[in-house]
């Protein structure tokens, strides 16, 4: 159950990749991003790790049994589904990884592209699509967060529809 919200984001960009194409059969893959980095786009460079998840719904993804719903999605995973990063090169190419750095995870997950960062707003090309992803970045640039609306099944099987934050921190 707590997989669903977990790989929603690797879900998301692989449903994007078969809906991205267009019904001819010609694949019009988006240019990779090239160029130097902009000065404002080097507080990117360098990895990214998951720090947080939170929901502005309670959520009660633990097999405790206890009825504890709570917003922090983060502190309900275990090792495994908590580990996922960002490495942003200043050559402009990067990699997401899911459960590679916890022991004995199933279920690992590396998505790789280039990137640009125009003021807030992070895009990413791979897998033949773009993303956009509007940040919002901490002033020292120590972490960036960004907020989307996903579906998350409970522990009771019950489905909740909440915006959550993830959170990653510069390492």
């Amino acid at each position: 159950m707590k997989r669903n919200l977990f790989f929603a984001l690797t879900a998301s960009v692989v449903t994007a990749l078969f809906t991205a194409c267009n019904s001819d059969n010609d694949i019009e893959c988006p240019e990779n991003y090239t160029g130097a980095l902009a000065a404002s786009e080097e507080k990117m460079q360098g990895d990214w790790v998951l720090t947080g998840m939170m929901a502005d719904t309670e959520v009660d993804l633990t097999d405790d049994e206890e009825d504890n719903p709570i917003k922090d999605l983060f502190a309900q995973y275990e090792d495994c589904q908590k580990d996922a990063s960002y490495t942003f090169g200043s050559d402009r190419t990067y990699t997401y990884k899911q459960s590679h750095v916890a022991e004995d995870c199933d279920n690992k997950a590396t998505l790789s592209g280039t990137w640009k960062l125009s003021g807030e707003v992070l895009s990413l090309v791979g897998a033949c699509i773009v993303q956009n992803i509007s940040l919002n970045i901490k002033d020292d640039a120590s972490e960036f967060s960004f907020t989307d609306t996903f579906n998350i099944k409970d522990i009771d099987g019950k489905v909740v529809q909440a915006k959550v934050t993830f959170t990653y921190t510069a390492q």
